[in-house]
């Protein structure tokens, strides 16, 4: 008669892991979403064509594209494409008919001229910004205003202007501006909605860091222990890699903004006076130890 086979072993009861798994993937189904309508209202706040001026057959069209904001030189790169319409240009707006100058306004730096009959060239030229000051980073705002009115050969004609934006840095606000000459926009200059974002976080982690070696430093001073190598090199690493990590800030803030004043230095002054206490009360207690064993 055969022997009775074994009973199999009884299953170990483990805790199922699916109530953390969902909580988890519907965090990252929300993060998901809300960025990716923040990265579509931001891109269609880019792709925002803004016009002003005459809409006449016969005037002169000037496509001018924010390409770059210097904040802290104060001044925005514009790149200006201009074509003449109807009978202002030639083989459909390639080139003017008659010498074609264009008047900018006065935060702009220079004019723009065009020879008759050459080929229209797209110029780039430097807006001043004013109001404002990057040490508000990344909360700073600037004012500007950009203007166009056209003289072909000797006469004044009419001006359309089509603004836009190209630099994912900041978000501009154009506002159409009455004139008697020309096409007028008032431009307002803000950090874009990811860079704030970005910013924000940067502070967020700044202070998370600091309070994490806060509460190490404490619990190691508090259990009277000697040097522990492994936190002390924690601790150091946290400081220097905190600077290369303020460094990464988009924009290349300078030192001394709100980010510095609101996280930055405060997190790095945390830092090193934790590892300072952390150093000297081990050094302490280390020194103690010795002097009771030596009794």
């Amino acid at each position: 008669m055969a022997p009775p086979s074994d009973p199999s072993p009884p299953r170990r009861s483990g805790t199922s892991i699916l109530p953390v798994l969902i909580p988890i993937a519907v965090l990252i189904v929300a993060a998901v979403g809300v960025g990716s309508w923040l990265q579509f209202t931001e891109r269609q706040a880019m792709d925002t064509v803004h016009t002003v001026g005459s809409t006449a057959a016969d005037r002169v069209d000037v496509e001018a594209t924010v390409q770059r904001v210097d904040a802290a030189g104060r001044e925005l790169v514009l790149r200006v494409r201009v074509t003449p319409r109807g009978a202002l240009g030639e083989e459909g707006g390639i080139a003017p008919v008659a010498d074609l100058s264009l008047q900018t306004s006065e935060a702009t730096l220079g004019d723009l001229a065009f020879k008759a009959h050459e080929r229209l060239a797209t110029r780039d030229v430097q807006v001043a910004i004013t109001d404002g000051s990057i040490s508000d980073y990344p909360f700073d705002t600037y004012e500007t205003e950009i203007g166009f009115g056209a003289l072909l050969g000797d006469k004044e004609v009419p001006v359309r202007l089509l603004f836009s934006n190209n630099d994912t840095l900041f978000s501009v606000d154009a506002t159409p501006t009455p004139s008697r000459r020309g096409a007028v926009m008032a431009l307002g200059l803000a950090r874009s909605g990811s860079l704030l974002v970005f910013a924000t976080f940067m502070m967020v982690v700044m202070w998370a860091l600091a309070a994490s070696v806060l509460i190490g430093s404490w619990y190691l001073t508090t259990r009277s222990s000697s040097l522990v190598w492994p936190a002390l090199s924690w601790m150091a690493a946290t400081l220097f890699a905190l600077a290369a990590f303020r460094n990464t800030a988009p924009g290349t803030p300078p030192i001394g903004c709100v980010l510095d004043w609101f996280a930055f230095l405060w997190a790095e002054t945390v830092i090193a006076l934790c590892l300072i206490a952390t150093v000297v009360t081990g050094v302490h207690n280390a020194l103690r130890e010795d002097a009771a064993q030596n009794t």
